[in-house]
């Protein structure tokens, strides 16, 4: 082993050389042959013997040669784990670079095909245009021409009746012979007086006109402009995040943080349309909603209004990488006198001095457990749960499951479907789905966590297909999975073009409908991955969602979509056009406090799961309120999933209370 001696100052002369023992470790002195260095000059930074400390290094420090050995010996370990522990982090970095740089792919693929999609409609919508004014060009000459050529036809009869009848009278005239004068007179001289009577349509009784009208500039100028490429620079390690929701949760009270996001650089983004989520853990475990506002010009607030006292957690993350700081840890009091007090007015006006009248305007939590307001008791969501008088009464036969990680146990349950013989829940925070009896009984689950295919992230919505497949909704793969009936994969649809599957549902057509809660959008996809067809988006509209949740089917082959933050509920046809909504925000019969869990019964009622409410609610087909489940005795926490069983029962996923619920419905 070679080591270069450093310089000790400006008068030391050549720097000693060091040699190693042939076939040993050990170090001898190349200026004093024979000599072993046991010590270790601190200033030259090198192994010196004796001599060397006497003639070159007589002033400098020095320490035992061995006793540095162990040092360094200790610090390079330490250099070199601390570089081999570099590894893992750079290999998933790389594989996170990998995983974005397949989704872009798959986006680039889908939006290809999209556009493909959207201009092929677009030459069917021109080629049936075209049809159709081929067809009203036919249509109106034929009725024009028919008008003039029968008017025509008229005039040439009465032409070749009269220059017919004529020419004996003129042939008689002509040959000055009074008998045939007399006698042609009386033949046809009569006739000859009803064709000069005779009305004749001598005005025509059509126009020429035919002309075409096509306003092409506009339409121009729109192609033009059609469709754009939408996209931001925003990465989740630069992005901000501020506002009093960080600092200051009162029970009750709104409160927002406000997003910013920012590049690679730190540099403001300054457009929307990020893919951005948001989550509230509550001290239990199960999670929450709020409402993401995008301000389209880089910036987001998220809303959200929690109603328990507790230690709570916020995760913000960005294209599914959280933001720097998230999750951020949140204490909620019940009095802004429990947090660090504001002198501002403006503060106190905004925050509200009655706290009734913040709960009237904000979204409630399930943590409030309600209790439900129907037709058969009182009661509200911010009133004391009290004990049924008589349980009996309650509609529960039995409820599955506690927190945990275990069979039978769940974590953030979500969907709920039945087959003809089993119950089987999307449990979201496991990652994996459970399947039940109708009467309880665990029989399996799967599901490995992971990003790949086959491997689950967080199942939300779970189907099952006329064929037996499972089909799951992943939200944070943003693609649906299907299983067979064993649980074994098969394929996946929706990568690329989803950016939030939350519910799924299959239509009488075998097709597959996916409620997208982060695009607002409802996809409808063939089994095989063809998209059928897509519709709605962002907003408030009879065709908008804002933030949909899950999806049913009637027998009529309609489609039922629960509008989470639009507290509603909206029919469309196979095709996607709209039918009919109902439900308003508030707490009375038929109104809601964000709907998510939707059923429909062999009558055609539609049963919904009234999440802020922490009820159901039961409607007919055209959403005119009927009656609700009795839950009383047990109440619900914040329900999501819903269904009915085989069996004619109502099944729910009880959420904020780790079970899920099955009840009496009588159709």
């Amino acid at each position: 082993m070679d080591t270069q001696q450093g310089s000790p100052d400006s008068s030391s002369e050549e720097c000693t050389v060091l040699e190693a023992l042939p076939g040993k470790g050990s170090l001898i002195c190349s200026q004093h042959k024979g000599k072993v260095p046991a010590s270790y000059c601190l200033q030259c930074e090198i192994a010196v013997c004796e001599d060397c400390i006497v003639e070159q290094h007589v002033d400098h420090p020095t320490d035992s040669l061995a006793k540095i050995v162990d040092q360094q010996r200790v610090a390079l370990q330490d250099r070199l784990d601390a570089a081999k522990n570099r590894l893992p982090q750079i290999r998933n970095a790389a594989q996170g670079l990998r995983d974005i740089l397949l989704q872009l792919s798959a986006q680039k693929n889908s939006i290809e095909e999209d556009i493909h999609y959207s201009f092929n409609e677009l030459h069917k919508t021109l080629d049936t245009r075209k049809s159709v004014l081929f067809m009203e060009l036919e249509v109106t000459y034929g009725l024009k021409q028919k008008v003039l050529q029968a008017q025509l036809d008229t005039l040439l009869k009465e032409e070749s009746a009269i220059c017919s009848n004529c020419r004996l009278p003129g042939e008689a005239l002509e040959e000055a012979n009074e008998a045939v004068v007399l006698q042609t007179h009386k033949d046809i001289g009569e006739r000859l007086s009803d064709l000069a009577s005779q009305g004749l349509p001598l005005q025509p009784e059509e126009n020429d006109q035919l002309e075409l009208v096509m306003e092409v500039e506009g339409l121009r100028k729109s192609i033009h402009n059609l469709g754009a490429i939408i996209t931001t620079n925003a990465v989740a390690s630069q992005t901000d995040v501020s506002g009093n929701g960080l600092e200051q949760c009162v029970v009750g009270q709104p409160t927002s943080v406000i997003i910013t996001t920012r590049d690679k650089s730190g540099g403001l983004c300054k457009m929307g349309n990020a893919a951005l989520s948001a989550e509230v853990y509550t001290p239990e475990g199960s999670v929450m909603d709020g409402e993401i506002l995008d301000h389209k010009n880089g910036t987001y607030e998220f809303m959200y209004t929690l109603h328990k006292e507790g230690d709570y957690n916020l995760a913000l993350r960005l294209y599914d990488q959280h933001i720097k700081g998230s999750p951020f840890s949140l204490k909620v009091t019940s009095s802004p006198d429990d947090s660090p007090p504001t002198t501002s007015g403006a503060n106190a006006a905004s925050t509200g001095s009655s706290d009734g009248g913040a709960r009237r305007r904000s979204a409630k939590s399930p943590g409030s457990r309600s209790r439900q307001k129907g037709v058969r008791r009182g009661g509200s969501l911010f009133s004391t749960p009290k004990k049924k008088v008589n349980p009996i009464e309650d509609d529960l036969i039995f409820k599955i499951g506690t927190k945990g990680r275990n069979k039978g146990e769940f974590t953030n349950l979500q969907g709920v479907a039945a087959s003809s013989e089993s119950i089987l829940i999307a449990d979201s925070n496991n990652q994996c789905v459970q399947i039940f009896s109708n009467q309880g009984e665990f029989q399996s689950r799967f599901g490995v966590r992971g990003r790949s295919p086959g491997q689950l992230q967080r199942p939300t919505g779970v189907a099952v297909h006329p064929n037996g497949d499972i089909i799951i909704a992943d939200y944070d793969n943003k693609w649906v999975s299907i299983f067979t009936s064993d649980g074994k994969y098969k394929a996946k649809l929706g990568s690329g073009r989803l950016m939030g599957p939350k519910g799924v549902s299959v239509d009488q057509n075998g097709h597959v409908i996916v409620v997208d809660n982060k695009a607002c959008m409802v996809f409808i996809f063939q089994p095989s991955g063809k998209l059928v067809t897509k519709f709605g988006s962002r907003g408030n509209g009879d065709k908008q969602f804002a933030g949909p949740h899950f999806a049913a089917v009637n027998n009529n082959n309609e489609i039922i979509i629960t509008d989470f933050h639009n507290h509603s509920v909206k029919v469309f046809s196979a095709e996607g056009e709209f039918l009919l909504k109902f439900g308003s925000n508030g707490e009375g019969n038929g109104q809601f406090n964000a709907p998510t869990g939707v059923a429909v019964d062999i009558n055609g009622n539609i049963i919904v799961a009234d999440w802020g409410n922490s009820r159901i609610q039961v409607f007919d087909g055209s959403g005119s309120f009927l009656s609700y489940i009795n839950t009383a005795a047990d109440p619900l926490y914040g329900p999501q999933g819903l269904a009915l069983t085989s069996d004619g029962h109502v099944v729910v996923a009880d959420s904020g209370n780790h079970c899920f619920k099955v009840y009496r419905y009588l159709q």
